[in-house]
């Protein structure tokens, strides 16, 4: 709610100061903020729907919304990438605007720089507590915004230091660069976050988790052999399930404890997993 509330005013700031002045750096930002807040918004309406349990037509809980918010901003950042190296591009080539270097598009483009940096803090830390791969997606989306308007404050600097060196005047373009400089950047992120989100939605096992599970159950005294691990995630939510091998004499008692024992080692560096334990006899 915080990054919504942040979003607005942004978005807001930028749109004004932006059409003002002339500056598509500062408009391309704009649009990036704008989408940040349908970002935000999305992101905080599917952790709340991806918290509910699961149901009897959703066995595996709700988690999976977390990863269409996900893919659904990606697409959004991309279409606004399109249109700002589209943009720029016209005026570098075809058509010089008007600009207007002010105080206030300093002012806009620090701000954005502040309030970035901090709610980019303040989802990690959600993200890191609640595990969290939506909260996690928008604190990478947001820390990326703060080099994006640092890359605008430079193509500014360069516009006011046309204004005043008539020699230089070709840096008048900055803008434009910067501009351009911001949609590929933003086309980076949009491809990170957007293969991190269809390797989740395809149920891609985490790397190196299965590994971990292996070693970590084979030391337990009564396991003889661990295989046929399986992973999936389903938002915040790790599904493990495994097959091991063990004593065939023991009671049905003994065979309890011991899978008990083996969902409680799993937990202890998996937090919020969900074990199924298939034991196998071996004779």
């Amino acid at each position: 709610m915080s990054s919504v509330i942040a979003a607005i005013g942004l978005t807001g700031f930028k749109v004004v100061v932006g059409l003002t002045t002339g500056s598509l750096g500062i408009l391309a930002e704009a649009a990036h903020s704008g989408l940040d807040l349908m970002a935000a918004v999305m992101t905080f309406l599917a952790v709340r729907i991806s918290g509910k349990p699961a149901d009897r037509t959703h066995r595996y809980g709700h988690g999976k919304v977390e990863n269409l918010s996900a893919l659904f901003e990606t697409v959004l950042l991309l279409l606004t990438c399109l249109w700002i190296l589209y943009e720029a591009g016209h005026r570098l080539m075809y058509h010089t605007a008007h600009l207007r270097v002010t105080f206030w598009s300093f002012a806009v483009m620090i701000t954005s720089i502040i309030v970035d940096v901090s709610r980019s803090r303040i989802l990690y830390r959600a993200a890191r507590k609640y595990n969290s791969q939506a909260l996690e997606a928008d604190a990478l989306h947001f820390s990326t915004d703060i080099w994006s308007s640092a890359v605008v404050i430079v193509g500014l600097l360069c516009v006011k230091i046309s204004e005043w060196a008539p020699r230089v005047a070709f840096l008048r373009n900055a803008d434009s660069v910067a501009a351009i400089m911001v949609g590929l950047i933003v086309v980076y992120v949009s491809v990170q976050l957007g293969m991190r989100t269809i390797q989740a939605l395809l149920d891609v096992a985490p790397s190196g988790i299965e590994d971990r599970i292996i070693t970590a159950v084979e030391c337990l005294s009564g396991v003889i052999d661990c295989h046929n691990v399986r992973l999936r995630y389903s938002g915040s939510q790790l599904f493990v399930d495994i097959h091991v091998l063990v004593d065939g004499g023991q009671t049905l008692k003994q065979a309890h404890d011991l899978t008990d024992e083996i969902e409680h080692t799993i937990e202890q560096f998996l937090p919020n997993v969900d074990v199924t334990i298939h034991p196998e006899p071996h004779m």
